[in-house]
């Protein structure tokens, strides 16, 4: 990509500010400085994008130098009190101002208070801490063997996953989940010092901390997206605790171990216990793509796009992205978190993942489009660049985790030949397969361990010393899950999820995300396909295309309630989910009968 020296943006920007603007009315001020603030904040950003993407690729000093350099350039201009003045200048006369506007005005002042210029110094500062905290992440090695102070074997992290869907040994199972929280205490310094400058900054735009900052983007306060994150608990609460005690009782049987009130962390096959795999004998979905190849596995994924009536991948997308494992033996080292970007706001739309040919490889490079498709579809002359975004956080992954729900229906995985025509499929196996590895687990993490830890770590200045204690708190009251082990403040396990250094305080989107995806799934299946949303096939359906094309063409245009609404009839709620694995709870009720489900 060409670079546009910062000097000529410079030069471009004190130019605008020199135009007069006596005798404009408020629209006409406003529509002035809006012209010039996409004019050079799209340029900004794809230097900083681009600056982003080779750090996340290619770790090394130099890149991570790049990024600081590009992202202080793009703080200064985004955060810059001209910027914010203008911007408070001009919603004092909101009443005055289209809608498009103000949402567009309100927009620039939230990304205004990631990096307010009025205390320049601390932007700088969040803008360094947070490349070395990337730079750390991505560049850690995981040492699976030690021998006094060296380490003599490492491994990855597709291995360490590996090894948790199937060993059956649990030393050995301890161990590698040992070795997957070694970044924590690497990590956990870096840490501190970003929630000292994160909540510094959102504090001098006038928001408590921020967590509350990030909150802000769904135009609600911080209790009410609290209540609302306990809201989805509470309603899930009974399902989830059936599939947490039948899998606990499936579990001890398979190690042989008396069943347990809380799950042992390392029974789990997965890291966070996010997710629960390997449970079920629905079918072997890892056998279905074990061979195709992992280009295969993106390319179906865009096929299933297209076969709605969507646009193919533009070449650019297949020549920039960076899609495949690096060999063991390469000396570049990546990030290894799946990713979409859209690093102009435009057209240049990219992904970074690491597939391998297994089911959930599959599963990511559907979802991962889905963002991508999202890019492509609000990039259009009727939404704003500062509007080029989901019409809330959790929308973009909605749509992914729906894309997510179409790949694994039976379905759609017979008409593209993974399954056989004839195949037999279990229902109810097949749902509780889903329940614990797309949904169910999922919310009591991301609605309850997750949110409420960062929020405790930004809202209530979260001690260092309570770290650890708080995030094994949480994961005991909302998963029912425990440290194989005690673990201590010398370890940081929340610091493992990247998300926390790499996308802070925004988890509870992805809980979102998981109830907007069922109230928009069952809206398809029942009203566009007329199929049952437990076993419907979206594949080659234009009225769907057209139904997603125009829900995503919106961009952030328009309030997220009224979207949703408007879309499927009803506001956010749990009600479609719990309809959809209603028939999965009364099996479960009779699987555990006499049973306690309590924790």
């Amino acid at each position: 990509m060409k670079r546009v020296p910062l000097f000529t943006i410079l030069c471009a920007w004190l130019l605008s500010l020199s135009c007069g603007s006596g005798g404009l009315t408020p629209q006409q001020r406003a529509d002035r400085f809006l012209e010039m603030y996409d004019g050079i904040g799209q340029k900004l950003y794809a230097v900083t994008s681009e600056a982003y993407w080779k750090s996340a690729t290619d770790v090394t000093d130099q890149h991570v130098g790049e990024r600081i350099g590009a992202e202080s350039a793009m703080a200064a201009f985004s955060g810059s009190r001209y910027v914010i003045e203008t911007a408070r200048g001009l919603l004092a006369s909101k009443a005055e101002l289209d809608d498009l506007t103000v949402r567009q005005l309100e927009k620039i002042m939230l990304s205004a208070a990631e990096y307010p210029g009025t205390i320049s110094e601390t932007v700088e500062a969040r803008v360094k801490q947070e490349a070395k905290q990337s730079a750390v992440l991505d560049a850690f090695e995981f040492c699976a063997e030690r021998r006094g102070e060296s380490c003599v074997k490492t491994t990855t992290p597709n291995e360490i996953d590996n090894i948790l869907l199937d060993s059956r040994d649990l030393n050995e199972r301890q161990h590698i989940w040992e070795v997957s929280k070694q970044t924590g205490p690497a990590l956990k310094p870096g840490l501190i010092e970003l929630r000292r400058l994160r909540n510094e900054l959102a504090k001098e735009m006038g928001h408590s901390s921020f967590f509350a900052l990030q909150v802000a983007d769904y135009g609600m306060p911080v209790d009410e997206m609290m209540r609302l994150m306990e809201g989805f608990q509470t309603d899930l609460r009974p399902l989830y605790e059936q599939v947490h005690c039948w899998a606990k009782y499936e579990l001890a049987k398979r190690y042989s171990q008396p069943p347990p009130r809380k799950i042992p962390a390392h029974w789990i096959g997965n890291r966070w216990a996010q997710a629960w795999p390997g449970l079920t004998d629905a079918v072997d979905l890892d056998d279905l793509v074990k061979d195709k190849s992992p280009e295969w596995i993106v390319k179906q994924a865009e096929a299933f796009y297209t076969s709605l009536g969507m646009s193919p991948l533009p070449d650019s997308f297949w020549e920039k992205s960076d899609l495949y494992q690096l060999p063991p033996d390469s000396k570049r080292k990546k990030n290894t978190h799946a990713s979409a970007w859209h690093l102009d706001i435009d057209k240049d739309v990219r992904s970074l993942m690491s597939v391998e040919p297994n089911f959930r490889w599959f599963e990511t490079a559907h979802h991962e489009l889905g963002h991508i498709y999202y890019f492509m579809a609000y990039s259009n002359p009727n939404v704003p660049l500062t509007l080029r975004e989901g019409a809330n956080r959790a929308f973009h992954e909605a749509i992914g985790d729906l894309i997510g729900i179409a790949a694994r229906q039976p379905a759609y995985l017979k008409q593209i030949g993974l399954l056989g025509k004839d195949a037999e499929i279990d229902q109810v196996q097949w749902q509780l397969d889903e329940a614990l590895n797309q949904a169910v687990v999922f919310i009591p993490f991301s609605a309850g361990t997750m949110s409420f830890w960062e929020h405790d770590l930004y809202e209530k200045n979260l001690s260092p010393d309570e770290f650890n204690e708080r995030w094994w708190q949480y994961v005991g009251r909302y998963q029912g899950v425990e440290p194989p082990s005690p673990r201590g403040e010398e370890f940081c396990d929340a610091c493992t999820k990247t998300h926390i250094s790499d996308d802070p305080a925004q988890y509870y989107d992805y809980a979102m995300a998981f109830v907007l995806k069922y109230q928009l799934h069952t809206y398809i299946a029942k009203n566009i396909l007329k199929q049952d949303p437990r076993n419907c096939n979206y594949f080659g359906n234009k009225e769907v295309g057209k139904f997603l094309s125009e829900l995503l063409s919106l961009g952030a245009t328009r309030d997220w309630r009224e979207v949703i609404r408007e879309k499927t009839g009803e506001e956010v709620s749990t009600r479609a989910m719990l309809e959809y694995f209603a028939p999965l709870m009364e099996h479960l009720k009779k699987e555990n009968a006499g049973r306690d489900v309590r924790w």
